[in-house]
């Protein structure tokens, strides 16, 4: 306490000038309107930017929260797409049947490890089985195309992106519908590689490449990228066709994992056509 004594001992003088000052500011804005007139403007004009500053930091500690609230609040949206649902059209159907049936759904997750450098990446993601997550949904972001579901525990899931060399996803050159299967060859994570479009087709340079809807994994016309370069195999009649991929792997944080409400159908299906002799 006795340090603090001697300071103001030591500067009174600076510190009864400052007093006065003040004092006399006041009187001055007490008698004479356009001196308190500008006094109030420059007190408004410190205070509004003093304000500002505190409310820049208050918005960017909110941030995640928000970005939070925006992705969930975009997950259904996606819901509600027209895409998301299959129509039907058939009269026969019972009562208590609707036009339209839920197609897909989307739970939206954060993104809480990943990498994007190595030979085989992975992601993992803060939702799984108690959220409805399974193996072999489809994960999708805000950008575009992401990957498929690996495995799941109760709260977490992994997911092989399409920066992984065992991914093989249906997609097609959106201006055309040609279909080609997505390959990455594990170089850089900025571009893939579409393969099996026959070269008699002409294609050209930011070309849209989408989802085909082909797989029983991602909802058809989900991004994928866009044509940078084409070259033709010799000798095979197929393009290999640089993309650079839609999503921005670097920087991703939130996804989408889609819920195909037919697939387990659908794959029945598939694997019993297979199974009948009928169908060799």
């Amino acid at each position: 306490m006795r340090p603090l004594f001697d300071f103001i001992k030591r500067f009174n003088y600076v510190f009864l000038f400052f007093l006065l000052e003040v004092v006399a500011i006041i009187l001055v804005a007490r008698n004479s309107y356009y001196q308190n007139s500008k006094l109030v403007s420059w007190g408004n004009s410190v205070a509004g930017t003093c304000y500002q500053g505190v409310s820049s930091v208050s918005d960017y500690f909110g941030l995640k929260a928000e970005n939070d609230h925006l992705a969930a609040e975009n997950a259904e949206l996606r819901r509600q797409l027209a895409s998301s649902y299959i129509s039907y059209t058939d009269s026969v159907f019972t009562v208590g049947d609707t036009t339209y049936k839920r197609h897909y759904t989307y739970t939206e997750a954060q993104v809480i490890k990943s990498s994007w450098t190595h030979d085989k990446n992975y992601l993992m993601i803060n939702k799984g089985r108690n959220h409805g997550v399974k193996t072999d949904m489809a994960v999708i972001s805000p950008q575009g195309i992401v990957g498929v579901v690996l495995n799941t525990t109760a709260n977490f899931a992994t997911v092989m992106p399409v920066l992984h060399p065992d991914s093989r996803n249906s997609v097609k050159v959106s201006r055309s519908d040609l279909i080609g299967t997505l390959v990455w060859d594990g170089k850089d994570y900025r571009y893939g590689t579409v393969v099996d479009i026959p070269t008699t087709y002409k294609l050209y340079k930011g070309d849209t490449i989408v989802t085909s809807g082909f797989a029983n994994d991602f909802p058809k016309n989900i991004p994928v990228g866009y044509i940078e370069d084409a070259s033709s195999e010799e000798g095979s009649g197929f393009y290999r066709i640089k993309v650079r991929l839609a999503t921005d792997f670097v920087n991703l944080a939130h996804v989408y994992v889609v819920d195909n409400h037919f697939k387990a159908e659908q794959d029945a299906l598939m694997q019993a056509t297979h199974q009948d002799p009928q169908s060799k």
